[in-house]
């Protein structure tokens, strides 16, 4: 039987346990809302309406209530039509409480790899977020500011003197790079550093209540590299914890780094080991420091859109970028943050990429004239 319009409003819904709720995010002239469903299930967009309504169930207040809350904010009462669309959304979602779960994607036991020989993925770990979970554990009362915030300043430090002493690195690192066997033990400890940055990300997660769904090694050949998915970085709580998440990674390249600093430092100019040392810390402070570019796929462009709270920072600034010179009127009918984030950003990304160009020619140019 049908339930009338005052019993549907009676009624006091909730969302199961686990869902996730992101903050506002511009996507393209809109502001959304992501949903997660538990689970390590997918995610949804939703609109600022919507959100307000889905955000709201919590168990405690009526159908009803929600309505004159909306009504007071839009000004716009909602008939009993529209609450069932959006409650028979959720309930074929599995996202309301007493509904049942989605079953989980089914995932062949015991088949960790994917892809071929030339371009695959390799699980490591069975329960990744249970490994992460424990080396958050035993890490954690490292993950403290009266440790971090010393670390922090002392990798500052050294890329000041290491910038000092930049012709000599790279020199050094130019002769490195006619040394195999040197090479060969000097990239084996940049894809360490690599692995620790993946591992880095997993657990500063952890330490803000992310989850990991993954730890593996992905390649294409002759490229291997480690990776760590987390799973839901953007929920978290703040802007802040969301931040060190992504920069975790380059905070441990570059404190990896530090006890080699030591050694290079002790060692006169022109000795072949300082020379070995140049080159790991030149290609290990670039390894880090690019990452940081606000350059997608890098960290540091994940970090630029969730300062800015935006979704798909490239791509809409890309398409904004292409309606202004083609469909103005459309470029005009976005908002104005919109309008400035995406302008800023497509034309600043597209001037840094003409200034890495740059310096990277003049490096190469530096290094092959003298």
């Amino acid at each position: 039987m049908t339930a009338t319009p005052g019993e549907l409003l009676s009624h006091r819904p909730a969302l199961r346990p686990g869902v996730l709720l992101s903050p506002a995010l511009l996507h393209g002239p809109a502001t959304v809302h992501l949903i997660k469903e538990p689970e390590g299930g997918g995610a949804f967009e939703v609109g600022a309406k919507e959100y307000f309504l889905i955000s709201r169930l919590d168990g405690s207040r009526t159908l009803a209530e929600i309505g004159e809350e909306y009504a007071d904010t839009f000004g716009k009462r909602l008939a009993a039509a529209h609450w069932q669309r959006l409650l028979h959304l959720l309930g074929a979602r599995s996202l309301l409480a007493g509904a049942p779960p989605r079953p989980a994607p089914a995932t062949p036991p015991g088949t960790p790899f994917s892809g071929t020989l030339l371009r695959g993925t390799l699980r490591l770990v069975a329960d990744a977020d249970a490994t992460t979970t424990r080396l958050h554990r035993l890490l954690r009362p490292a993950l403290r500011t009266p440790v971090l915030l010393p670390l922090t300043v002392l990798m500052v430090a050294m890329e000041v003197l290491l910038a000092t002493d930049l012709p000599e690195l790279a020199r050094d690192t130019w002769w490195l790079f006619h040394q195999p066997a040197a090479l060969i033990a000097v990239f084996t400890l940049l894809w360490l550093s690599t692995a620790l940055h993946e591992l880095a990300h997993g657990v500063s997660a952890r330490h803000y209540g992310g989850t990991v769904s993954e730890i593996g090694l992905r390649w294409r050949l002759p490229v291997a590299v480690m990776y760590c998915t987390v799973d839901n970085y953007r929920y978290l709580r703040t802007r802040w914890h969301q931040l060190v998440v992504a920069g975790a990674g380059a905070f441990a390249n570059l404190l990896f780094l530090l006890p080699f600093l030591g050694w290079w430092a002790a060692l006169p100019e022109g000795d072949p080991t300082r020379k070995v040392l140049s080159g790991l810390l030149l290609l290990g402070s670039l390894q880090a420091l690019v990452n940081l570019l606000p350059l997608p796929p890098l960290d540091g462009y994940t970090m630029l859109s969730h300062t800015l709270r935006v979704s798909g920072l490239a791509p809409e600034s890309g398409r904004y970028l292409r309606l202004c010179l083609g469909d103005r009127p459309a470029a005009a009918a976005y908002p104005r943050r919109a309008r400035v984030v995406y302008l800023s950003y497509g034309v600043g990304s597209a001037l840094l990429v003409l200034l890495l160009v740059a310096a990277l020619a003049t490096g190469l140019y530096f290094l092959l004239v003298h």
